[in-house]
């Protein structure tokens, strides 16, 4: 009797936790209701097109179009399990397809329904806190060489200025750090314009009252403000150092560091548990008067004068490699006389030299030098023989200028460091709504937009630097990948939230300390734990055995704290 027995193996991974997560989001219908299909489309629609490419970017780490029929293929019946979807193949993921859905995620008014309908159903199923909102925006660099792209343009970068660049202007749900708007405009856009259309967008999300908005100093310019104060939610924004508010900072931090019994201090408790001193300072009020298109607006503005110490220390500590930095550089202006050594020869142009190197180093005024003219007479025969009596002789006299001394100017010095750490914010929300030591902590998490801005350009995204040309790939591609920030950010939060309510710590998380308990692990650390499940499949005459590795503890644990079952990865081994 001849029996045939063929065995194949499907990675599973952490597909059908991902996957589970979309699903319950309801994001295959909300790209299905908003991505029409044409009506000779045949396969898969959008939604679910959009889903799985999504899933194989977060499971495989790599954004690239190429790669995903292949992944698909190998992972065919996993999928279909999952999903359900018998109609599913290989070229329903084809590059061309895939381009496709970039194309049609790049229409604005497409895209902004589609984040609209999401955020709002982020916010409903997950119950997220919807009381401020963070607003910034990055750029991503690109080798692109061709100048008609509308989006690569040059602009300022801190990345690399030398690259064509875009712009992503990004509002994320605080304290998540969860995106809720994102665009894409060219490399070489002004940050201001950029702040009203996200707000406006960001209220078509979220349907309440008394928001409070936080930016960059970008954010402060008075259109931006008086735009949030009109719509009657608060602003909270370090000011510009542009126009007079210089010379006001000055005058006002004048003014703090001669009543310093007046000053509010914060304290934050360390990780060693003492109590450090986070920031000092003070709040005044004033009276703005504005006119837009819409008319003259006028409102109170609370300014907030916050001096950070860790800010303070960090600038003392530069000041003082630039002050030896710039003492060495002026000491070796005048080297003693010898082979290769070059002499100054006028006083100017020694003046000259060291005002370079004060300028450089931002220490006019704080170093004082003193120098002296020196000569050096040599008597010499004219022309050639021996000298005698009789021998005319003549005098060359060589001036050379050398630095003496170098000191700090103690009164100067004195007084600029009195100056350091100091930052001014603005706000309208009262006191009762935000107060001193509330705005001091909310102002200082703005490191949670650079998380999500690091994940989107770093890993596991990787979308910096951008090798797609074309403009609407390079939007819809952008778009695409902000939903996965938005996945990998709330299962985050979700799964820390729940942990720290049950007072619970996740055991062999840590590879390098399997032991080790934590409470708050990210979802790169959480998806890898689901590495090497897979599905087995053995094929007898007239049966087909199906066979998934047995999840453990931990990743049991795992899918129940953002509410997943178990059944998301044994619904595949159903015979």
């Amino acid at each position: 009797m001849n029996t045939e027995l063929t065995i194949t193996t499907e990675r599973i991974d952490d597909f059908p936790l991902l996957l589970a997560v979309m699903q319950r989001l309801g994001l295959p219908e909300i790209l299905d209701r908003h991505l029409k299909l044409h009506g000779l489309h045949k396969g898969l629609s959008w939604g679910w097109i959009g889903v799985i490419w999504l899933a194989h970017i977060l499971s495989q780490g790599d954004h690239r179009k190429l790669p995903v029929q292949a992944w698909v293929r190998q992972a065919q019946e996993t999928i279909v399990r999952i999903t359900g979807l018998s109609e599913l193949t290989e070229l329903d993921f084809t590059d061309d397809r895939l381009s496709k859905l970039l194309t049609r995620l790049s229409q604005p008014a497409l895209w902004q329904a589609i984040e609209q309908e999401l955020g709002a159903n982020l916010i409903r199923v997950y119950e997220l806190p919807t009381q401020r909102v963070r607003l910034d925006a990055t750029t991503v660099s690109g080798y692109h060489a061709d100048a008609t792209s509308t989006l690569f343009q040059f602009g300022h970068s801190k990345d690399d200025p030398t690259l064509r660049q875009v712009k992503v202007m990004m509002a994320a749900l605080d304290p998540l750090g969860l995106p809720l708007v994102t665009e894409v405009v060219a490399g070489n856009e002004a940050d201001d314009p950029l702040y009203v259309p996200a707000i406006a967008r960001v209220l078509a999300i979220i349907q309440a009252a008394g928001l409070l908005f936080v930016g960059d100093c970008k954010m402060s310019a008075i259109a931006t403000r008086a735009y949030v104060q009109s719509l009657d939610h608060f602003y909270l924004c370090p000011l510009a150092q542009t126009g007079h508010t210089p010379s006001e900072m000055a005058q006002s931090i004048a003014a703090a560091n001669a009543h310093p019994e007046a000053l509010q201090t914060l304290h934050v408790t360390a990780a060693d548990g003492s109590e450090q001193l986070l920031a000092q300072g003070c709040t005044f009020e004033r009276q703005l008067q504005v006119t837009t298109e819409a008319g003259s607006q006028a409102w109170s503005e609370r300014v907030l004068l916050v001096r950070m110490e860790r800010l303070r220390q960090r600038q003392l500590t530069s000041l003082n490699e630039r002050l030896a930095q710039a003492t060495d550089k002026l000491l070796a202006l005048t080297p003693a006389p010898g082979r290769g050594k070059r002499q100054i020869q006028t006083e100017a142009d020694l003046v000259t030299a060291a005002t370079a190197i004060l300028q450089r180093y931002e220490v006019e005024g704080l170093l004082t030098y003193t120098f002296e003219r020196q000569e050096t007479r040599r008597v010499r025969y004219v022309g050639r023989g021996r000298g005698g009596a009789e021998r005319p002789q003549q005098e060359t006299v060589t001036v050379r200028y050398q630095l003496t001394t170098v000191e700090r100017n103690a009164t100067a010095l004195a007084a600029h460091e009195q100056t350091l750490g100091w930052r001014v914010y603005v706000t309208n929300a009262p006191a009762t709504e935000l107060t001193w030591e509330e705005a001091v902590l909310a102002y200082r998490d703005e490191w949670l937009m650079e998380r999500g801005f690091h994940r989107l350009k770093g890993a596991p995204l990787s979308l910096d630097p951008l090798f797609v040309k074309r403009d609407d790939q390079i939007v819809g591609l952008t778009n695409l990948l902000s939903i996965a920030v938005r996945l990998l950010t709330l299962v985050e939060f979700v799964v820390r939230r729940n942990l720290k309510q049950n007072q619970e710590r996740l055991v062999g998380l840590l590879p390098q300390n399997p032991k080790k308990g934590i409470d708050n692990p990210t979802t790169e650390r959480l998806l890898q734990a689901f590495r090497d499940i897979t599905l087995t499949i053995v094929n007898l005459p007239g049966q087909r055995i199906r066979h998934v590795t047995p999840l453990n503890a931990l990743q049991v644990r795992i899918l129940e704290l953002p509410g997943l079952s178990p059944a998301v990865y044994t619904a595949p081994a159903k015979n």
